[in-house]
């Protein structure tokens, strides 16, 4: 494994060897036991979409594990003025030791990968949101112990969480229902992977109807109806997404103990109710957290000579 571009690239093997590092580092901060790993190693992180999480977990992690993290905007680079990527690539891999790019377009992750001689690790594009669906998994193992055999039932939008959920919980052995409002299916690729999946015994199912999605789930996840870069959309999406809220009534048709996720931003009363979120909330930000220990498990996964996990 060279680069985090998409979940598709990743083996269940790369996947759950991720999982178990980011279990061992988790434990390790919790105890205060220092892992500095990457000492002396440098991080660039191009930032086309603002963040929270990302950027902070990403900083915080290259700080614990003893190295630097360099936060840049296109403002801030040639990029920006037009600098073709292929050069800006060349250029990063002779300073840095890895990049993290979060952007619109996953052509730009592809690229940049392509040309650089440096891990890359796709930090958001339209298309994938590896480095959440990461986290979100080692929560739901972290919750009910394993991963294989639990349904995950998604209700929103098929865009870039949506894909990188299908894919990473298809991979982890996980049943898979969706349901987006017409118009709002997940991207073909992903698709195509789905049926792939399906043809040799997986579970997956998608569908308009959001009690196909929540029918006896183990987990109900949700995003917000409105993405960056889709702001003068949003009256009509929540015209569109009418229905698609995750609320009590949405719960009653879910497993007892449901654990529901969200990656946050929320937008209370829109994709998520101001009650289910609070009632979830230790579910829900323990998911933030561990974006922290599952992002420095891919940083010394690409950027570490070595790293023994310990049994």
């Amino acid at each position: 494994m060279k680069n985090l571009l998409k979940l598709l690239d990743c083996s269940k093997d790369e996947i759950v060897s991720i999982l178990d590092l980011a279990d061992q580092l988790k434990y390790e901060k919790k105890h205060h036991i220092a892992h500095r790993i990457l000492e002396g190693k440098s991080l660039g992180m191009i930032f086309q979409k603002p963040s929270t999480r990302t950027r902070i977990s990403f900083e915080a992690g290259m700080y614990q594990l003893g190295g630097q993290a360099m936060f840049l905007t296109h403002r801030d680079m040639q990029i920006g003025r037009g600098e073709p990527i292929q050069d800006t690539a060349r250029v990063m891999s002779r300073y840095l030791d890895g990049m993290v790019v979060r952007t619109y377009d996953q052509q730009e992750v592809e690229t940049l990968a392509g040309y650089g001689s440096i891990p890359v690790i796709n930090g958001l594009t339209n298309f994938a949101h590896p480095c959440q669906v990461l986290a979100d998994l080692m929560t739901i193992r972290e919750h009910f112990a394993q991963l294989e055999g639990l349904k995950m039932g998604f209700v929103g939008d098929g865009f870039n969480m949506c894909n990188s959920l299908i894919v990473g919980c298809l991979k982890a052995g996980m049943e898979v229902s969706v349901a987006t409002p017409v118009g709002y299916e997940p991207h073909p690729d992903v698709l195509a992977f789905a049926e792939q999946m399906r043809a040799e015994g997986a579970k997956f199912e998608l569908s308009n109807d959001v009690h196909k999605a929540a029918d006896n789930a183990d987990v109900l996840i949700t995003d917000a109806w409105t993405a960056m870069g889709q702001e003068e959309q949003a009256e009509q999406r929540r015209k569109d997404f009418a229905g698609f809220t995750v609320d009590h009534d949405l719960l009653a048709c879910c497993k007892e103990g449901v654990m529901v996720q969200h990656c946050m931003p929320a937008y209370r009363g829109e994709e998520i109710s101001a009650e289910v979120l609070e009632e979830h909330a230790e579910e829900i930000f323990e998911e933030s957290e561990n974006r922290l220990h599952a992002q420095k498990a891919v940083l010394v996964t690409l950027m570490s000579e070595k790293y023994e996990i310990l049994g």
